[in-house]
């Protein structure tokens, strides 16, 4: 495999669910010597400071700050189309001079898809989700082209793309088939896997990078079993929740409960805090994942992968999006319980956790595809693929 220093380019969105999949893959391929730059808004520049990339700015409309996302999905389609639109001209000015030799983008980065189409350049998306299969349009995207709306997002969908110089000018196949991909997903928690065209996508699960000083966490010497408590980053402004689980788990002899927040709650809107649950705004998941016994998670694809990563049972309390397929594709697994947020009552959590933790075929599942997804190859084998088409 050619191993020459190549300029790539990788464009997301700041979604910090969209960015943290992708970054050891970004950390590798910049360690491998080659030169990565990543075009972004400034917002997660923090992020992806950590990986050696050059950072592009590029500003973004997306309603990541707030998070006050439109429960209409043509008005949620329309601000990623809107986000591409204004962020092609930010991506010419820097890349119409200093073209890269492969354009990787982010499955909301239309941009970035269109810029490469422009330049005849090779592109290739990085998924953090589940992707498209053969009969999507039928089987999900045809109610979403019927609702209100949906014929003038597509009309100026389509006027977008013959105006930016992209190549392919059929909506569909340009936003739901890419023409090459890395879903950085396990393969288990794919819809419809059969269907998919293996041709154009490669599933190599979650791509983790190294950890640093603030990944550590060490479990307590007195606790006999740990859970885990997270909704991700986005859907983290549950209080009401938060105490449901302080009541499910709180003082349950010998576990010991680390409860992540997010930046919306504040600690003191749950009341009293047993002593031996630990509450933070932030954890490191995965470190804990990897000690943890069980999980209790919103389903978000990243939380998923590393649930399944770790082997580790899940309670799913889906909170938005894809989410709710996700919590129910668990489900199917034979390794989690789905609690919907409104049925998620201490007492429904506590009997899901001893349901989960008690059962024999959960814990032979949980080990099957624990062993499947780390045989997926990670940052590694991506790194590789990518190298594959510089070459």
């Amino acid at each position: 495999m050619s191993r020459r220093r190549a300029h790539i380019a990788m464009v997301g969105i700041p979604a910090v669910s969209h960015v943290l999949p992708g970054l050891g893959v970004i950390r590798e391929l910049v360690a491998r010597g080659h030169r990565v730059t990543y075009a972004n808004d400034p917002v997660v520049s923090d992020l992806i400071a950590v990986t050696g990339a050059e950072p592009v700015p590029c500003s973004s409309v997306l309603p990541v700050a707030d998070n006050n996302w439109p429960d209409d999905p043509v008005a949620a389609m329309d601000l990623f189309l809107d986000n591409a639109v204004g962020a092609l001209p930010q991506l010419r000015a820097a890349y119409d001079h200093d073209p890269a030799d492969l354009y990787l983008y982010d499955i909301g980065a239309y941009a970035a898809r269109a810029l490469a189409e422009r330049q005849g350049r090779p592109v290739l998306q990085l998924s953090p989700t589940f992707v498209g299969w053969k009969g999507y349009e039928q089987d999900v995207a045809a109610h979403l082209w019927q609702l209100p709306g949906a014929d003038a997002h597509r009309a100026k969908f389509a006027r977008w793309l013959i105006d930016s110089g992209a190549s392919t000018t059929d909506v569909g196949a340009f936003s739901g088939h890419p023409a090459r991909a890395l879903a950085l997903i396990p393969r288990a928690m794919q819809p419809h896997v059969e269907r998919v065209d293996t041709d154009a996508v490669t599933f190599v699960g979650p791509c983790l990078g190294p950890r640093g000083d603030e990944d550590s966490w060490t479990r307590p010497a007195d606790a006999e079993n740990v859970l885990l408590i997270s909704l991700g980053s986005a859907y983290t402004r549950r209080p009401e929740f938060y105490r449901q689980c302080l009541a499910a788990f709180g003082e349950l002899p010998g576990w010991h409960v680390v409860l992540q927040i997010g930046k919306y709650t504040d600690a003191r809107e749950l009341g009293n805090i047993p002593p031996d649950v630990e509450v933070r705004s932030w954890v490191p998941q995965r470190t804990i994942l990897e000690q943890a016994d069980a999980f209790v998670t919103h389903a978000g694809m990243g939380g998923c992968g590393e649930g399944l990563l770790a082997g580790v049972p899940m309670i799913a309390v889906p909170q938005g999006a894809e989410q709710f397929m996700n919590a129910d594709r668990l489900v199917e697994l034979g390794v989690a319980r789905r609690i919907d947020t409104a049925d998620a009552t201490a007492e429904a959590l506590r009997s899901a956790l001893f349901a989960l933790v008690t059962d024999a075929e959960v814990a032979r599942r949980s080990a099957r595809l624990r062993a499947a997804t780390r045989a997926e190859g990670g940052t590694a084998r991506a790194a590789d693929l990518v190298e594959q088409m510089l070459s």
